[in-house]
């Protein structure tokens, strides 16, 4: 199948080229950029130098395509996804324009009405462990949120199997790479004054806590988020409180459970070695998610755990794992790296 990709030089739109030029269903046929037009892609992600010959193109000069994948900034596929949808049969579109069902909740946290709003109802969210059978017979899916994914995905066990009480105000902290921010430069960016840090940069408000409201249908809750010393990776940490009666046995099971149903998703809980918990270092570059989580028996206070690499399972490699399910291809095709370690 020939795929294309419309923001090919940004940070996601760098590791789509890199996974799906070694995809074995598909060729990339173009990818665009109007800033380093007909430059080489390794000129900008010198990692695929030597994987292709592939030259940036504009957007404007779009060929048919099977697939057509839409890596630009917030706010902009609304303005032209009527043109985009002529180019391809099938769109994946990695920003938030398509998240969120509820145009106020749109409204609210992106702060601007929805310009294609007609649209929203055509698009299914991009997280295939909660939309795996409707991205079947999808013709559009939209992208994730790599926080919202992370927040979700710590909370998900204990939402699915009825543990948590969703009476109870749910507050997750979620500590986040550079990389989130993206590939043009900020003054937060800055070398010296993002080098080690621990910065907290939306205690409340963040525009992913959206999309864990609409995914888990939690009502009540609250993301923190902080800055750390990485470039890759996000760690979300949900506290939470479970109902009467429910034990540690109780999620044992129901993560066991999940985890082994999931190609993606790895339980990690261990009482000795390092990595007893999920951590975001060793997944850099892998499609996994590591959960985890611990109960306060007497208390009944649920801290569950959610380590990503932010531009894979949080943007790029949801969007790939979405086309494989989307295509009928083999769900892991193009995903299988597992990381690197030491690192």
């Amino acid at each position: 199948m020939r795929v294309s990709i419309i923001g090919g030089s940004g940070y996601a739109g760098g590791e789509l080229l890199r996974l799906l030029l070694n995809h074995p269903d598909v060729e990339v046929n173009q990818a665009t950029s109007e800033s380093h037009l007909g430059e080489y892609v390794y000129q900008q992600h010198p990692n695929l130098r030597k994987q292709t010959k592939l030259k940036f193109t504009s957007r404007t000069v779009m060929e048919p395509c099977d697939v057509l994948f839409l890596a630009l900034p917030h706010g902009e596929t609304q303005k032209n996804i009527d043109q985009y949808a002529k180019i391809a049969p099938k769109i994946i579109d990695l920003s938030a324009d398509f998240r969120l069902r509820d145009l106020s909740l749109y409204k609210k946290f992106y702060e601007s009405d929805h310009q294609a709003a007609q649209w929203i109802e055509r698009f299914i969210y991009g997280l295939p462990e909660l939309h795996r059978e409707e991205m079947k017979t999808a013709s559009y899916i939209s992208g994730v949120g790599c926080n919202a994914t992370a927040s979700i995905m710590s909370l998900y066990v204990g939402v699915k199997y009825g543990f948590v009480d969703p009476s109870q105000p749910i507050f997750i902290e979620i500590k986040v790479g550079s990389s989130e921010g993206g590939a043009s430069v900020n003054p937060g960016s800055h070398h010296p004054e993002r080098s080690n840090v621990v910065r907290t940069f939306a205690p409340y408000g963040h525009r992913h806590t959206a999309e864990v409201m609409q995914e888990l249908g939690l009502p009540n809750v609250h993301l923190t988020m902080t800055s750390v010393d990485l470039i890759r990776g996000a760690l979300a940490t949900a506290h939470a409180f479970v109902k009467p009666g429910v034990t540690e046995k109780d999620l044992w099971k129901a993560y066991r459970e999940w985890s082994e149903a999931e190609p993606f998703i790895r339980l990690v809980k261990d009482r000795r070695g390092i990595y007893r918990v999920p951590e975001p270092k060793i997944l850099a570059g892998t499609n996994f998610v590591d959960v985890g989580f611990d109960l306060d028996p007497e208390t009944g206070h649920l801290v569950g755990m959610a380590a990503i690499d932010n531009l894979m399972k949080g943007a790029a490699g949801s969007a790939v794992q979405a086309m494989n399910i989307m295509c009928g291809f083999k769900e892991t095709a193009g995903l299988d790296f597992c990381g690197l370690h030491p690192i």
